[in-house]
C-alpha cells in the first residue's frame, strides 16, 4: 500500500527571516558589550592597558634644552589631601621637558644631582612637581638620613632623572615591565612616575601627599641600588621598598626609608 506523502512545511517568508537575523545580531552585540565591561582596565594595573585616546600619537620621548634660572622660593611639601577620582589624560605630547632651575644641596654627605623632567601635556605644574620631589629627597627621613648623601637639583646631566609622564608614555618608557600606565618604575637612572598615580593616588594610602612622598622615595631608591622588600609583620610600618602601590597590608603605609 502506498504511504501518503508527508505534507511539506511552508518556508518562512523573507520578512520573518530578516526579523530572525536582526534578533541574532542584537544578542551578539549585547554579549560583546558585557564582555568588554567585565574585562576592561582595572585600577590596580593588573588588567588590560589603558585605551588609547584619539589624539595624535606620541612622539619619541626627548628632552628639550632649557636655560638655567635661579629658583625664587624654597622647596615645600604639598598640603595633605586625600586620594582623588580625578580623570587623567591617557597621553601627553610624548616630549619630556626639563624643569629649569638649579637648587644647591642643603645637607652634608656625598652630593647626588637630580634632574626633573615633565612630559608636555600632563596636567601638573612642572615647578611645583620639582619642588615636591626635592623636598621629599632632602627630608631627614629620606635617603640622605644622617649625612648619607644630599641632593642638588640641576637642569643639566644628572645622577638621577625623576620623570613625570602620562600613562601612555610611562608605559612605553618602563618596557619590558608591564605597568599598564598605572604603575611607576625605574628605567636605568630614570625614576619614571606615572601621572595616573601622581594625580589620583591609591586606596592603599589615605593621604595623597604621603603617597607622593612614597613613590618618589621608592623609585629613586631603585636608582640608588635598592631592591624590593616585603612586609616584616602585621601592624608594622611597611619598608619604603615594599610595593605599597599594589598592597600595604598587613603592614601600615610608610613613605620614608628612615621613618
Amino acid at each position: 500500500m502506498t504511504t501518503p506523502a508527508e505534507p511539506s512545511r511552508p518556508r518562512a517568508s523573507a520578512a520573518v527571516r530578516r526579523r530572525r537575523t536582526l534578533a541574532v545580531l542584537v544578542v551578539v552585540a549585547v554579549a560583546a558589550g558585557l564582555a568588554w565591561w567585565l574585562v576592561g582596565p582595572t585600577d590596580d594595573g593588573s588588567g588590560p592597558a589603558l585605551q588609547p585616546s584619539t589624539s595624535t600619537s606620541a612622539a619619541p620621548a626627548t628632552a628639550t634644552p632649557t636655560a638655567i634660572v635661579s629658583p625664587t622660593s624654597k622647596p615645600t611639601a604639598e598640603p595633605t589631601s586625600e586620594p582623588t577620582s580625578t580623570a587623567v589624560a591617557t597621553r601627553g605630547t610624548g616630549t619630556l621637558v626639563t624643569v629649569p632651575g638649579e637648587v644647591s644641596a642643603p645637607g652634608s654627605g656625598p652630593r647626588t644631582t637630580v634632574r626633573v623632567r615633565v612630559e608636555q601635556g600632563v596636567d601638573v605644574d612642572p615647578q611645583d612637581f620639582a619642588r615636591q620631589v626635592m623636598a621629599t629627597l632632602n627630608d631627614p627621613r629620606s635617603w640622605g638620613h644622617g649625612g648619607r648623601r644630599t641632593f642638588a637639583r640641576t637642569d643639566g646631566a644628572a645622577d638621577v632623572d625623576v620623570v613625570l609622564a602620562s600613562p601612555a608614555t610611562s608605559a612605553r618608557m618602563c618596557l619590558p615591565l608591564q605597568t599598564f600606565g598605572k604603575l611607576s618604575c625605574r628605567s636605568g637612572k630614570q625614576a619614571v612616575l606615572t601621572s595616573y598615580r601622581w594625580i589620583r593616588g591609591t586606596p592603599e594610602f589615605p593621604e595623597l601627599s604621603v603617597y607622593r612622598q612614597y613613590v618618589v622615595n621608592h623609585e629613586v631608591g631603585h636608582v640608588l641600588g635598592h631592591g624590593h622588600e616585603q612586609c616584616p609583620g602585621p601592624g608594622r610600618l611597611a619598608p619604603v621598598m615594599q610595593q605599597q602601590t599594589k598592597m600595604v597590608a598587613p603592614c601600615r603605609p610608610n613613605a620614608w626609608p628612615f621613618p
